[in-house]
C-alpha cells in the first residue's frame, strides 16, 4: 500500500469528518445534548450537494415558496451526503485494516528474511 493511497482514502476523509463535526456540533446542541440526526444532515451537505442529479428549480413561486424548494434541495443533498459520508468512513476503515495487514506482513518479512505465504 502506498502512502499516497493511505492519505487519500484514510487520513483526508477522517480529518474532513472531524472538521465538519467540530464545525456543526454547536448548531446541533439542544438542552446540552447533541441531536445526531441533525448533525448527520449538516455533515452530509458538503458530500451530497454535488451528487444530486436533479435539482428542483423554483419557478413562478413567491419568496417563501422559492426558499422552501431550496431548503428541500439542501435536505435531500444532506441525506444523500450522509449516506456518502458513512460510505467514505467504511472505505477508510477497510483501507486502515488493509494497511495494518500490509504493515504486519512487511514486518514479518523483515524479521524472518523470507516472503510470507498466505494460505
Amino acid at each position: 500500500m502506498k502512502v499516497s493511497e493511505f492519505v487519500k482514502y484514510v487520513v483526508v476523509p477522517v480529518l474532513l469528518v472531524m472538521f465538519l463535526a467540530a464545525l456543526f456540533r454547536p448548531l446541533c446542541m439542544e438542552n446540552g445534548e447533541c441531536d445526531y440526526l441533525k448533525l448527520w444532515f449538516f455533515m452530509g451537505i458538503p458530500f451530497g450537494i454535488h451528487r444530486m442529479s436533479v435539482w428542483v428549480i423554483p419557478k413562478n413561486y413567491d419568496i417563501g415558496g422559492s426558499m422552501g424548494v431550496l431548503v428541500i434541495n439542501v435536505l435531500v443533498g444532506g441525506a444523500i451526503g450522509g449516506v456518502a459520508l458513512v460510505w467514505k468512513l467504511i472505505v477508510a476503515a477497510a483501507y486502515l485494516v488493509k494497511a495494518a495487514g500490509s504493515g504486519m506482513m512487511w514486518m514479518i518479512r523483515k524479521v524472518t528474511g523470507r516472503p510470507c505465504k498466505v494460505s
